[in-house]
């Protein structure tokens, strides 16, 4: 029998299970296979990873490559003698930013002393324009892309030195750890409201000063913060569990899997994942991606070209992916858990229906619980009443 065990959050996520996690485990312990694994086979902020993935044999899988390192800061890192506390990292990290200041030093401000909003957006579009500066070093993609948007560029900067310090120890087993709570440090400095679809201008003196709160908050304490909490929580030896972590999408995953139990959680609504957290993934990429343009201007989300598009949120495909989804499970020989909820892209009562014709013979049970799904929006409504559902097929 799976407990869930409690675990520290990295990063603030539309549709998390971290509110509704016993519901879940209660769910795959009713239909969990004795010495199989468990896969999860969408697993976003690896909510799951951080309850269970230490406890069993466990398989992460997600198409973005965020999601990977959340889940193995989760469920399999492990700390050594060798890998580094947070002082050893941020002094490394100020010593790259003291070395490469100079080169921006004029679109740097503190924030400490702004008398209008005239000047403050001012110096918001002056770091802007960095996205057309020519860089003379390699570790420069979030002061470049990023500045004055989401982060200012001070906080950029501190971005990207903590993300070079970070390859350093990419063969260290605390790796994962490191950039997990920088992307927690980049949730809460972030003057957004949690994602990253469109950052927040200042359009009046109560949004400016809402936006400077964000602006004052330090990158390196946040992420200090959250590097040593987890530090300290870790073990001086890896899991002795199997843990497996892809970046696959879903129906690639699950040829490849030999069985067991799928806890799946695909999206429910229209929107795209990927353009809410792409900045995480190109954090984890750290590969200059081409960003969207539209009439010559790189648009304002500052997103990917390459963002992931999944056919759970597009109307015309819904019915297809979880066609695909319930065949795949049953190729797999596996146990299934789907998440889904009475305001999804499909009808309830039609996603039953499909399940039932192909998992025919096979024992089904729909879980209901009333839940309030979290919206991120600093205004207006932040939170919406759904019916959590889950879907037992054994």
């Amino acid at each position: 029998m799976l407990t869930p065990t409690t675990y520290p959050s990295f990063v603030k996520y539309m549709g998390s299970k971290s509110k509704i996690i016993d519901f879940v485990v209660e769910g795959i312990n009713d239909v969990k296979l004795p010495d199989k694994p468990v896969l999860d086979l969408f697993a976003g902020s690896a909510s799951l990873a951080g309850a269970i993935g230490r406890n069993i044999s466990f398989h992460s899988n997600d198409i973005q490559q965020y999601s990977r390192i959340l889940s193995t800061a989760y469920a399999a890192s492990w700390k050594t003698t060798e890998s580094p506390d947070a002082k050893d990292i941020i002094s490394q990290a100020d010593h790259i930013i003291k070395r490469v200041r100079s080169s921006v030093e004029e679109h740097l401000h503190n924030y400490t002393n702004d008398s209008s909003l005239e000047n403050f957006n001012q110096r918001e579009a002056n770091q802007r324009t960095l996205i057309d500066h020519k860089f003379d070093h390699k570790w420069h993609l979030f002061i470049k892309c990023y500045s004055g948007t989401w982060w200012s560029a001070e906080q950029c900067l501190w971005i990207d030195a903590i993300r070079e310090v970070a390859e350093v120890y990419k063969d260290d087993p605390a790796y994962d750890v490191i950039l997990a709570s920088l992307m927690f440090a980049m949730a809460y400095c972030s003057q957004g409201t949690g994602h990253y679809a469109q950052y927040r201008d200042a359009k009046n003196s109560s949004s400016m000063n809402d936006i400077l709160i964000y602006r004052k908050r330090s990158i390196e304490k946040y992420f200090v913060r959250k590097y040593s909490e987890v530090m300290q929580l870790l073990n001086a030896k890896p899991s002795p569990y199997d843990f497996v972590a892809t970046a696959e999408d879903f129906s690639a995953c699950l040829e490849s899997f030999n069985g067991g139990t799928v806890y799946a959680d695909p999206p429910y609504c229209f929107v795209h994942y990927s353009r809410f957290y792409h900045a995480l993934e190109t954090l984890v990429l750290y590969d200059f991606p081409e960003l969207q343009v539209i009439g010559g201007v790189v648009v304002k989300g500052r997103y990917r070209v390459d963002r992931h598009q999944s056919p759970f949120c597009i109307a015309s495909k819904v019915e297809g992916a979880f066609e695909s989804l319930f065949r795949g499970v049953n190729r797999s020989e596996s146990n299934l858990v789907l998440s889904y909820s009475n305001t999804g892209m499909i009808d309830l009562d039609r996603m039953v229906e499909m399940a039932g014709s192909i998992f025919e013979g096979k024992k089904m049970e729909l879980l209901t619980m009333d839940h309030q799904h979290m919206t991120l929006g600093r205004t207006g409504t932040r939170h919406r009443d759904v019916k959590e559902c889950l879907l037992l097929i054994k």
